[in-house]
Parts: structure tokens; C-alpha cells; sequence
């Protein structure tokens, strides 16, 4: 096991890319750590939801933004209290930077999950949950995310690795997936 103390690692990427099974593992890899869902923040709307879709409204795009903030200032309240945070959730294009920006613990890590578009249609249709079919395809999201996305941290094509072997490739690359404020080395355990 790795430790890590007060840190942030968001673990983004399109949806069905493995956000959820990667961030969920790579939590249980470490000794004190934390998972925590960011779209659990959107799923607390009970009425007046906008569903964010590739021409969003304002008040879609405004409480996207809260979603984040919501979620960032968790990451931080977490982290101040010793504890590693995984983050998840599908931050891409403009958005990823700004998200980067509220959250202030140091050090901060960002993992972007980039798996072929093909390899995303194959897990979409396995799963029980159902991403696609509305206003989003895999080719929307896939563009969003390798057209507008900043490439800033680790990425990974995991079209070809089991879960475990992904968070292998993320703790073995923790250097590179590193986006502000200086780390110490992680001490096995």
C-alpha cells in the first residue's frame, strides 16, 4: 500500500471509460482514503434539474458548475482532515481547469481515463447503467474529450487493462499525474 496523506486525485473521463471501478480500487489501495462520487451531487436535485447535453443552457451550465464546486470543496474538507481523496467524475473541455482550480489541497493529482471509443461501446453495453442514448454518443463524448480537454496530467488509453492494472499504471505514475504542489515520494506500506 501506498500513503499518500492529505492529497486529491481526480480520476476523470467520458462515461463507461471506468471512472467508477478505477477510482473505487484505487481507494482501497490506499490506507486512509476516500471515494467520493461527483455525480452524487447531481443526483441530490430532487426538482429543477437541467440535464447537461452537448447545447446546454445556462442554468444547466450553472449547475454543473455548482456540482463541481460542491465536490471540490468536499475533496478539500476531506483532505484537510488527513485523509487521500479520489475524485470522480466526467470533467472534460473548459471545465477541467476551473474544477482544478477550487480545489486547493496540495499535492493535487489528475488521472484522465482515455479508453478508444470502441472500447467504451463495448463497456456501455455491459453495464447496467445507460450513459448514452440521449443527447450524448460515445463519439460526442470522445471528441469533447480528446478535442477540448487540456492535456495536463496522467492519461491513459485502458482500452486493454483490467481495472487492477490501470491503478497499477496510476500508482506507478504518480509523478506524472501530478498537477500542483510537490509531493513526497509514497512510502510502501
Amino acid at each position: 500500500m501506498r500513503e499518500l496523506g492529505s492529497a486529491v486525485i481526480l480520476v476523470t473521463g467520458v462515461m463507461a471509460s471506468g471512472k467508477s471501478t478505477v477510482a473505487q480500487l484505487l481507494a482501497e489501495r490506499l490506507p486512509r482514503s476516500v471515494h467520493l462520487r461527483g455525480d452524487s451531487f447531481r443526483r441530490m436535485i430532487v426538482s429543477g434539474g437541467e440535464e447537461f447535453t452537448p447545447r446546454p443552457s445556462a442554468e444547466a451550465t450553472a449547475q454543473l458548475r455548482l456540482r463541481y464546486q460542491a465536490a471540490a470543496a468536499v475533496a478539500d474538507l476531506y483532505a484537510g482532515a488527513g485523509w487521500t481523496v479520489v475524485a470522480q467524475d466526467v470533467v472534460l473541455g473548459e471545465h477541467l481547469d476551473a474544477y482544478l482550480d477550487r480545489v486547493t489541497t496540495r499535492p493535487l493529482y489528475l488521472v484522465v481515463l482515455a479508453p478508444t471509443p470502441e472500447a467504451v461501446a463495448r463497456r456501455e453495453a455491459g453495464r447496467r447503467k445507460d450513459g448514452y442514448g440521449g443527447p450524448w454518443t460515445v463519439a460526442l463524448l470522445d471528441q469533447a474529450l480528446r478535442r477540448d480537454t487540456p492535456r495536463r496530467g496522467l492519461w491513459l488509453d485502458t482500452s486493454h487493462q483490467t481495472p487492477d492494472q490501470t491503478v497499477d499504471r496510476i500508482l506507478g505514475n504518480l509523478a506524472t499525474a501530478l498537477i500542483a504542489g510537490s509531493a513526497r515520494p509514497p512510502a510502501d506500506r
